[in-house]
């Protein structure tokens, strides 16, 4: 194989754009963080690794619970946190989210779409109630936030989209028909979003959680022959813990990930491999 010579000049251009990174690239100080659902769950887990990191925090959801709790972990890390009492299904309800994020918190730069429910039942027994929700909150509710967020975005050229999908993005799953077509749909915004959204310095990525030790999971964890059944299939061997998800949402909502765009990231412990 002939060896490749460079000349001095294309050296010292190679080295002056290694140089530009640093770690200073995963720092969220001075950006803000719109996190649906971001009381509780994984969600509050996001908002403070954001937090931990430098962002300040704007978190939409449905009732008060755990406000309290959430305001303390945030402001422990010496930043600014707001919250609104709302419903993400309601016509016009996303539009009225970011522009008082905008309001409140000055400007936007990122958006979580994490809120979000499950219901499970055979498909047989499935209940039109269950699905009209969920596809509702799952799904919807994603678009439409993060169509009225894209359009912020774009007029300041700037933006990081991070949905959260799901095993349930790839796969079909048992009893939980709803959930699995809203999370398809995700990764299907995801894409779609992602394409157009490019033009304007707008990255739209998910992030898709394997088998996580949350509220969520507990009955199935509860189940002795299911949990086997799954910890059998996990490369890594364990569920995880929720803090084992948080380092991919600030890495997507920072500038270090610049160049990934579209992307569905199991965060799985290696479930998909097997």
């Amino acid at each position: 194989m002939a060896e490749i010579h460079q000349s001095e000049e294309e050296i010292k251009q190679h080295e002056a754009e290694l140089d530009k990174f640093n770690m200073n690239k995963f720092d969220l100080t001075g950006k803000v963080a719109v996190i649906t659902g971001g009381n509780t769950g994984l969600g509050q887990g996001y908002a403070i690794a954001m937090a931990e990191a430098g962002a300040d925090i704007f978190i939409p959801t449905f009732g008060k619970a755990e406000w309290d709790n959430t305001r303390r972990l945030i402001e422990k890390r010496g930043r600014k946190v707001e919250f609104a009492d709302v419903d993400l299904t309601k016509a016009g309800v996303a539009e009225q989210v970011i522009a008082e994020a905008v309001e409140k918190m000055g400007h936007i730069d990122i958006l979580v779409n994490n809120a979000g429910m499950i219901r499970r039942n055979p498909l047989l027994e499935s209940k039109d109630e269950d699905w009209d929700r969920v596809i509702a909150i799952n799904l919807s509710a994603v678009y439409h936030v993060s169509l009225a967020a894209a359009k912020v975005f774009a007029k300041q050229k700037y933006g990081k989209i991070i949905n959260i999908g799901s095993m349930l993005s790839f796969q079909g799953g048992k009893f939980i028909p709803s959930y699995t077509a809203s999370k398809h749909g995700v990764a299907g915004l995801t894409k779609a979003f992602a394409s157009e959204l490019g033009a304007y310095n707008i990255t739209v990525n998910a992030i898709a959680p394997g088998y996580i030790k949350t509220e969520n999971t507990a009955p199935i964890r509860a189940d002795k022959s299911r949990n086997q059944e799954i910890l059998d299939r996990i490369p890594a061997g364990h569920w995880a813990e929720p803090y084992e998800l948080m380092g991919i949402a600030v890495f997507l909502a920072s500038d270090a990930s610049s160049y990934i765009n579209g992307a569905i990231i199991p965060v799985d412990g290696g479930y998909l491999v097997r």
